[in-house]
């Protein structure tokens, strides 16, 4: 391990490059991929390929973005640094709290996920008892040393990867008629049922909407970043190749699903890779997609706990979170902050005995369109930030961001269209109202806590 001090004091470089890339895609490549895309090829028909086309870009274009920012600044706190330096320390204060209230929320409906899926194999084994033991076990992994937590999301997050590979070259082969029982498909399913796009393009559009979200995740990375030996240069590698085969997994397996099957036959709620592999005839499909899908919400929770701490620390770092959670260790784990992350996916097996079936409901939609906003922000602070870098340390561009600036403002514009349909969305329209008023209390508490600051050094100040 190596012992260089990363970007933030007091944490340590003991993150490699494999390291970052399998954590990008540890934490985006979760349920929402295997189980939740069934919706979106109900609405989009086969078009859900150029849905999750358009979703990956506008994903990729991001994520240059906090590459290009990342490696120049690199810190725990990434894109909420960022905003801060751009526009001041109110937008890096509400951007870094909003994506921690996300972040925590998640883990508890992934974890409360993982329990459902294990209580149906072990019936006897309350569902609050399975939510417990998953929380506790990844919070042990989390307050291990960087370099071990890291080690142990690759070979977690490499089991999951594995699985996807396998499906599509299962799909490729079923396609061509080359596994027992199956004969060449063609585009008889691909170009039937009312066509390539059934719905036209207005169910691209919406299975824009129902996918995009499923990408959510990737920022980990440019948060990484900061405890890897070389910021600058790993973020860029490992930002690229994290997106460039995340959009082949999911764009790869949706062509997979719609091409095999009837899009008219995927079922709301059930996987659609689960109805592949029973159509081309595996043993126990619905079985096999529980494991793998039980596989990927326990590595997207242990990568978004690590995510959630460092975000945590960051904001403590810069006086917008008690001072006492930037404490580490002798190891340059930061435990108070892994506490204070956790701490409401434990509230969360209090919630499973009282509101088993509706509570996190709520909680999604609050968050649900947290992950747009993070990404207009990031947007617009690179637009700040490059112009600020090409004049004051040019050198420090060693990842840039592509066709700037048209390409941000495309991204941007993309981004607050998208924020408009879901207004127009009924559907959307609820999740996106209840985010808003997460954003509207953050907002309040950030004008809260640097007005009590203020106060507190002017006090100080006055004293004889």
């Amino acid at each position: 391990m190596s012992s260089e001090v990363a970007a933030d004091p007091g944490l340590v470089a003991g993150l490699r490059q494999r390291h970052l890339t399998m954590l990008a895609m540890g934490g985006v490549i979760g349920s929402g991929l295997f189980v939740g895309s069934g919706a979106g090829i109900k609405l989009a028909g086969p078009g859900i390929v150029l849905s999750f086309l358009l979703a990956g870009t506008l994903a990729m274009l991001v994520m240059r973005m906090m590459a290009e920012m990342a490696a120049a600044i690199p810190t725990s706190g990434s894109f909420s640094v960022h905003a801060g330096r751009a526009f001041g320390p109110w937008a890096g204060f509400t951007i870094g709290w909003l994506y921690w209230a996300t972040l925590v929320v998640v883990l508890a409906v992934e974890s409360t996920a993982a329990a459902i899926i294990v209580n149906g194999w072990l019936p006897d084994i309350p569902r609050w008892l399975l939510v417990f033991a998953f929380m506790a076990v990844f919070t042990v992994v989390n307050l291990a040393a960087v370099s071990s937590f890291g080690e142990f999301e690759f070979w977690f997050a490499l089991l999951k990867v594995a699985a996807i590979v396998i499906f599509l070259a299962l799909g490729v082969l079923a396609f061509f008629g080359l596994l027992p029982g199956t004969r060449f498909v063609g585009t008889a399913n691909l170009l039937g049922d009312g066509g390539f796009l059934p719905n036209g393009w207005q169910g691209v559009v919406s299975g824009l909407l129902a996918v995009v979200f499923t990408f959510g995740g990737l920022e980990v990375v440019t948060i990484a970043a900061a405890e890897s030996d070389n910021p600058a240069y790993a973020v860029g590698r490992a930002v690229r190749a994290a997106v460039l085969r995340i959009s082949v997994f999911y764009i790869g397996s949706m062509l997979v699903v719609v091409t095999l099957l009837p899009w008219t036959s995927v079922q709301i709620g059930q996987s659609p890779f689960a109805a592949v592999l029973t159509h081309i005839g595996i043993p126990a499909a619905g079985q096999i997609m529980n494991v793998i899908v039980l596989l990927a919400l326990l590595s997207a929770l242990n990568t978004n706990m690590y995510g959630a701490a460092r975000m945590m620390y960051s904001l403590a770092q810069r006086g917008q979170a008690p001072r006492a959670l930037t404490t580490v260790d002798r190891r340059g784990v930061p435990y108070p902050a892994v506490a204070a992350s956790v701490v409401f996916g434990f509230v969360a097996v209090v919630l499973n005995v009282l509101w088993p079936d509706t509570i996190f409901q709520y909680m999604l939609d609050a968050v649900g369109s947290v992950l747009l906003l993070v990404w207009i922000i990031v947007a617009c602070a690179q637009l700040r930030l490059r112009r600020e870098l090409e004049r004051t340390a040019p050198e420090s561009l060693t990842v840039r961001m592509w066709g700037f600036p048209y390409l941000t403002w495309a991204a941007l514009i993309a981004m607050v269209a998208i924020m408009v349909l879901m207004v127009a969305d009924q559907s959307a329209r609820s999740q996106l109202a209840s985010s808003g008023i997460l954003v509207v209390v953050v907002l309040a508490v950030s004008l809260w806590w640097r007005r009590s600051r203020a106060a507190g050094a002017s006090t100080e100040t006055l004293r004889p």
